[in-house]
C-alpha cells in the first residue's frame, strides 16, 4: 500500500529552459542541476524534471501539479503574468476552491489552486 507522494516527475524537452521557469517564474528552489535530471523543492515535495530522450512534442492528458499561491491566488496570477507564463483561461471559482491552468515551459499542465475561504 502507498504511504504518501514520493515525487512527482515532469517530462522536459529543454532542460535549462524548464529549471529557469521553475526557478524564476514560480519561485521555486533547485535542489540538483543535470542535463537529463533535475529537481525542484516545492514545499516539501519533489518535482522531478526528466529529460525526454526525444524531442517530439508533449502528448495531451495525464497529471496535472496544482501549486498554492503564495498569497492571494488573484495577485501570483498577475505575478505569473508579468514573468511570461502561458496562463489558460481566468480564475474559476467552485465549491472547493479556486483554480487557474497555465503551462509550463514544457507544455506541461500546472495549475495554482486555493482552497475556498473559512
Amino acid at each position: 500500500m502507498a504511504t504518501g507522494v514520493a515525487a512527482v516527475w515532469v517530462p522536459v524537452t529543454d532542460m535549462g529552459r524548464a529549471v529557469a521557469f521553475y526557478r524564476d517564474t514560480l519561485g521555486l528552489e533547485v535542489t540538483s542541476e543535470s542535463d537529463d535530471w533535475s529537481e525542484i523543492d516545492a514545499n516539501g515535495l519533489r518535482i522531478g524534471l526528466n529529460g525526454r530522450e526525444s524531442a517530439g512534442p508533449a502528448q495531451d492528458g495525464g497529471a496535472v501539479v496544482s501549486f498554492q499561491p503564495d498569497g492571494s491566488i488573484e495577485d501570483e496570477v498577475a505575478g505569473l503574468k508579468e514573468r511570461g507564463a502561458d496562463i489558460q483561461g481566468e480564475i474559476s471559482e467552485h465549491p472547493w476552491g479556486k483554480i487557474i491552468p497555465f503551462k509550463d515551459s514544457e507544455g506541461n499542465d500546472l495549475q495554482l489552486y486555493a482552497p475556498p475561504a473559512s
